[in-house]
């Protein structure tokens, strides 16, 4: 372990201030700062809201992660940050403290992608991912799939969202029905007490013309309010359980299915699931069941590994010293819409010695 490289990485793409710290693949410390409660009263989350909360705990995140992991700062080995895709203010917050630290520090800096660190997270857990490895990545933006030879330098996308992600439906779900925010784990409480076939919800974009690896969740979305709609419009109740079940199982069987499909297609023995709706219980008996019976290996990080968190980017970050990939230059800038086929983004070649003449000054104490 002593030549393993030392990382932090910090991770405001969205409503977490993410700060984890890891040596090689092994997790040292995962610290988090959510404002979750804050954008519940709006049903969602506001941009403007999340950088400010990002602004105010990011250097008390930081100094309890390094406390958390028993280093000093001084110990890194290197910086990375989320550099894309996400919010933009709330990415910008990241990458400037980012970039303070490394230059302070004199230590490189590694922007990052975040959907490449939801699939290099999974390494914390299971140890180094095969190559290839299929990634099914389902969030409340995202819900990708992508066929990773090297979390480094190749991520190739097979399918995405046309429309609204599987956790942009959950939340919208769980509104109708005054469950709250955010929907997916209350959804996926309420879902174990009901019938999965209760209501025959449709499942979108798995149609013999349809695209093999793209998903839909629109239309499932406007189909469940609107039987929800016509149940209260004609007095009746509604089955709050089993319209939660109902929905869920249609997501989940169109989430399980493509992407098992990926893997047959592709000759890929390996499948990931990450992102903030792989924590979700059904999700993953159902990808278990399946994956089984294509003889495919299925991987899946535990819940807290699966939402925002800065111990994926760190473990991406600390991949990225490993195996000698270039550092970002000071003019790194967030990217709100940083492509997946850019698993990080090392900037102009500037020359990084310069960074060890400002440590020689010892600004950070």
């Amino acid at each position: 372990m002593a030549d393993q490289p030392l990382v932090l990485g910090i991770e405001t793409s969205c409503d977490e201030t993410g700060v984890g710290i890891v040596h090689g693949t092994t997790l040292l410390a995962d610290a988090v700062a959510s404002s979750v409660d804050e954008h519940a009263r709006y049903g969602g989350v506001v941009p403007e809201v999340a950088s400010r909360a990002h602004l105010e705990a990011m250097v008390p995140t930081i100094e309890r992660a390094l406390k958390d992991a028993g280093v000093s700062a001084k110990d890194l080995d290197g910086i990375a940050v989320t550099a894309g895709p996400g919010l933009a203010g709330a990415l910008l917050v990241g990458v400037s403290a980012a970039k303070a630290y490394a230059y302070a520090l004199g230590k490189p800096l590694y922007g990052v992608n975040h959907l490449a660190s939801h699939i290099c997270v999974d390494q914390l857990e299971h140890g180094a991912l095969p190559e290839p490895t299929m990634a099914l990545l389902v969030s409340g933006g995202h819900s990708s799939l992508l066929l990773s030879t090297d979390i480094t330098s190749d991520v190739r996308p097979m399918g995405s969202t046309i429309d609204d992600a599987a956790g942009e439906a959950f939340d919208k779900i769980a509104r109708v029905l005054n469950l709250g925010f955010p929907g997916g784990p209350v959804i996926d409480r309420y879902a174990k007490e009901g019938d999965p076939e209760a209501i025959a919800f449709p499942r979108g974009l798995t149609g013999p013309r349809d695209p093999a690896y793209d998903f839909s969740f629109s239309g499932l979305k406007t189909a469940v309010a609107r039987w929800i709609e016509a149940r209260r419009a004609a007095g009746e109740e509604v089955p709050v359980r089993d319209v939660a079940a109902s929905f869920q199982e249609a997501v989940v069987d169109v989430l399980t299915r493509k992407a098992v499909r990926a893997c047959k297609d592709q000759g890929v023995d390996h499948l990931m699931i990450g992102g903030g709706v792989a924590a979700n219980s059904r999700l993953r008996v159902l990808a278990q069941e399946r994956c089984e019976a294509a003889g495919v290996r299925l991987r899946v990080p535990r819940p807290k590994l699966c939402t925002d968190n800065g111990a994926m980017v760190a473990a991406l970050g600390a991949e990225m010293v490993a195996r000698g990939r270039a550092a970002s230059s000071w003019d790194l800038s967030a990217d709100s819409s940083l492509p997946v086929t850019d698993p990080h983004v090392p900037g102009n070649s500037h020359d990084h010695d310069h960074v060890h003449e400002v440590s020689k000054e010892n600004l950070y104490s």
